[in-house]
């Protein structure tokens, strides 16, 4: 059903408003001697269809990659100057890539340890994390946590809770967390009592915002530069990106 209304779509595209307008001024019979002459060609030129799928296809693909890309300089001081979002990587980085992202998100899971690795074998990525708890309680609380260990421990306290937080398997109650946090050689109690500072709320807010404006809707979704990417990416696919990015700009 999803391949058939591509075809008409492209046929009604490679059709073109003076055939639109044409088709107004045809008599009844005159129309329905038109489409039994249309359904006669396909039936017998059934390639001409799968080609023009083909080139609708194509053609919206290139329309949702100018959409990001607009909407990526639309909120540019957002993604990547923000001024609050951890920053991991290499700061100075050539290339800087933004993850909105969900701890308790099993692809988000899946795509952390393969982001180190690009982080670890490039050397000169800048990676951004912008909590984005879509999945529940248990989600936001995670993310809370995260936050809150940054206003109180910083930076790295944030990158330690952010790992660990990552490898969490079992539900992020309070006793979890401190725990964990103190497990880190954070005061954990100190970020827990830190999450009803305002300041957590506002942020988590404002990446569902920018979200909403970015058209996200899913995790992991990444931002590499102009691009962006929907749905987990292999660490291979990441390197490839990477390379195309850094060739463009070259070029």
């Amino acid at each position: 059903m999803k391949r058939l209304a591509f075809a008409l779509a492209a046929t009604t595209c490679l059709a073109g408003p003076a055939l639109a307008t044409d088709m107004t001024e045809m008599t009844d019979a005159e129309r329905d001697a038109f489409r039994a002459e249309v359904r006669a060609y396909l039936l017998d030129n059934p390639e001409v269809l799968m080609e023009a799928i083909e080139v609708l296809e194509r053609r919206q693909a290139a329309e949702a990659v100018a959409n990001d890309s607009a909407m990526i300089a639309h909120n540019a001081d957002e993604l990547f100057n923000d001024g609050y979002s951890h920053v991991a990587g290499n700061p100075d980085g050539d290339i800087t890539m933004v993850e909105f992202v969900d701890y308790r998100c099993g692809y988000c899971r899946k795509a952390f340890p393969e982001i180190k690795a690009l982080v670890e074998t490039d050397g000169n990525i800048r990676v951004i994390y912008k909590e984005f708890p879509i999945l529940g309680e248990g989600s936001t609380l995670s993310s809370q946590f995260a936050i809150s260990t940054q206003l109180v421990a910083g930076q790295e306290g944030y990158g330690l809770v952010h790992d660990a937080l990552m490898a969490l398997r079992g539900n992020p109650s309070e006793a979890v967390l401190v725990t964990m946090a103190d497990d880190l050689g954070l005061d954990g109690k100190a970020i827990w009592d830190g999450m009803s500072d305002p300041r957590v709320d506002e942020i988590i807010r404002n990446n569902h915002l920018l979200g909403q404006r970015m058209q996200i809707s899913g995790t992991p979704t990444f931002v590499m530069e102009d691009q962006m990417l929907r749905g987990y990416v292999p660490l291979d696919g990441m390197l490839q990106i990477v390379a195309e990015l850094r060739a463009a700009k070259e070029g």
